[in-house]
């Protein structure tokens, strides 16, 4: 069973000296065999030339060799761009070099890897290689990174769909005789043979063939409100987690390691399941070679319940190699008179 994949490109064209954000274009470019969709989200925004501008014209135009080349000399001078990179992957992707693209990909992850746009693109690689373990990993990897990114949230449903159809043939072969077996795969095998043939709208999950059962809902007792915290309470930890996120910036942007590292607590989960020491390695190694870095806070917006806290706000981060706006949420947990960052997500 062949599927018509939704990729995505980057179709923005800016001016010298203007800033765009990556956009989605989705593009009906291969046959896989699940109904996998790459979405370039919009989650960063960097400044950008005419090298952008002309890439992204030579790839409306069809013309992926001189794109290419084009970008090819771009990364010459600035090896690390990673919207370029991204550029080169989608080029890649387009041009049948699937596992060009998937190395592109994979080193972006690994290098940007609060970026979940390169792992939702890499699963669709995967996914077109029948390689649906992996396409499961990288898509969770971009959830973890991103939660609130839809359009994975949606390849992961398809990929598991197709694994669970797998899972059921395997089981036909090994007991032909299993009768509750046959049901489940033929409604799976329907799920994707009503959208293959148009009954599902770009972007769009197909509806569901049959109705789900739920269990009973129990009722439950009225809950008795918690005591409503003083005004001042509240007022006073809004404010003591604002300036610890002004000073987690504070001390990111003087290259403050001890500052940096010790705004977070002990048991601090690490994006992507790296262990602490690695991450905070890790973090050493992309801090401290920079001759110069910003992080500019804005929108600020700080939710306080008890001994535990979250703070989202407009992240303007610029170095002497990269310029990065995004959104980000830092969650907190009270340890003794300091709020300690537990969580740290992008995109959110």
């Amino acid at each position: 069973m062949h599927h018509p994949v939704k990729t995505s490109s980057m179709m923005s064209a800016p001016s010298r000296g203007s800033t765009s954000t990556l956009v989605t274009s989705r593009l009906r470019l291969l046959a896989l065999s699940v109904a996998v969709s790459a979405a370039l989200g919009a989650t960063v925004v960097m400044a950008q030339t005419d090298d952008y501008a002309e890439v992204n014209r030579l790839m409306r135009a069809g013309q992926l060799s001189e794109a290419l080349s084009k970008v090819d000399q771009y990364l010459t001078s600035k090896p690390r761009d990673p919207q370029m990179r991204f550029l080169k992957g989608v080029i890649q992707t387009e041009g049948g070099k699937h596992s060009d693209a998937i190395a592109t990909f994979s080193k972006l992850t690994e290098e940007f890897p609060e970026l979940p746009e390169p792992y939702n693109n890499l699963a669709v690689l995967y996914a077109g290689q029948s390689q649906f373990d992996k396409a499961r990993a990288a898509l969770e990897m971009a959830i973890r990174t991103n939660p609130s990114y839809a359009t994975a949230h949606e390849n992961l449903g398809d990929v598991y769909a197709k694994l669970a159809s797998q899972s059921y043939s395997k089981a036909l072969q090994l007991d032909a005789g299993n009768t509750a077996v046959a049901p489940k795969l033929s409604l799976i095998r329907t799920l994707f043979s009503a959208d293959a043939k148009g009954g599902a709208r770009p972007g769009t999950a197909p509806a569901a063939a049959a109705p789900v059962a739920t269990a009973p809902v129990a009722v439950a007792k009225p809950a008795v409100p918690a005591p409503t915290p003083a005004p001042a309470a509240s007022s006073n930890a809004e404010a003591a987690v604002e300036a610890a996120v002004s000073s987690w910036a504070k001390a990111w942007s003087s290259k403050n390691m001890q500052g940096y590292l010790g705004a977070y607590a002990g048991n601090f989960t690490p994006p992507g399941g790296q262990a602490r020491g690695a991450w905070e390695a890790d973090r050493k190694a992309r801090i401290l070679p920079r001759s110069r870095i910003g992080v500019d806070i804005s929108d600020l917006s700080v939710t306080v319940d008890g001994d535990r806290a979250s703070a989202s706000f407009k992240q303007d981060y610029s170095s002497d190699t990269l310029n990065v706006t995004s959104r980000k949420k830092l969650d907190f947990v009270k340890s003794g008179s300091r709020w300690l960052i537990v969580r740290e997500s992008t995109g959110s």
